[in-house]
């Protein structure tokens, strides 16, 4: 899969609030669907359908012990959505201190018209 088709399938994975707290408690432990259903009022085939999504995106791998098949989280394409991220994070960070910096200014401004 193409690096802006991986990262689409990503993000349109984290977009879901309960796809976003199954990755959360997948950061805890690795787990079966019935674990990770417990907090869940929804069905047993609705939070399989979360899981084919993370599943699809790379988010999650899901292994094989006696008839369970646990999930696991695959960290990997969320490292490439926090790079692809970060830069935009840098990019706001400037327009911050610049707005913080012209801020300083018409305050100095002000201050200086009092005196």
């Amino acid at each position: 899969m193409t690096e802006p088709a991986h990262l689409d399938n990503v993000f349109s994975a984290l977009a879901h609030p309960v796809r976003r707290r199954l990755i959360e408690r997948l950061a805890e432990a690795d787990a079966t669907v019935n674990e990770l259903a417990e907090p869940f009022a929804m069905s047993l085939p609705a939070i399989s359908k979360h899981l084919r999504v993370l599943e699809a995106a790379g988010l999650i791998t899901r292994g094989r012990r006696a008839q369970f098949r646990p999930c696991r989280l695959n960290a990997e394409p969320l490292v490439a959505a926090a790079d692809w991220t970060s830069q935009y994070g840098q990019i706001w960070q400037a327009r911050f201190d610049t707005m913080t910096r012209m801020i300083g200014a018409v305050e100095e401004g002000k201050n200086n018209d009092d005196g």
